[in-house]
């Protein structure tokens, strides 16, 4: 029974771990809409910092709505056609 509760300490502390590691670096959120070749899509992601954020997004939304490398570079270098951000 001891064995038990320390093995489900141990998971418990390490499931923590796990969640602060993830969210201490996500100092921003944003919220990014892309269009290209007339398709749509909109993502959000963290960041430590805003441009991080808002790369991310950026690069996860065009991800979804073009093929190939060219088309997704080439996807990213449009202005979103909505972008939000905020702290968290």
């Amino acid at each position: 029974m001891k064995q038990l509760a320390i093995g489900l300490a141990v998971a418990i502390a390490a499931v923590g771990l796990l969640y602060y590691a993830t969210l201490a670096g996500a100092g921003t959120e944003c919220e990014v809409c892309m269009r290209f070749e007339g398709r749509e899509a909109c993502r959000s992601a963290t960041g430590a910092d805003r441009e991080e954020a808002e790369r991310t997004a950026i690069a996860t939304a065009c991800a979804m709505i073009s093929t190939g490398v060219t088309a997704t570079i080439r996807c990213q270098g449009l202005e979103p056609l909505k972008l939000e951000c905020k702290a968290r």
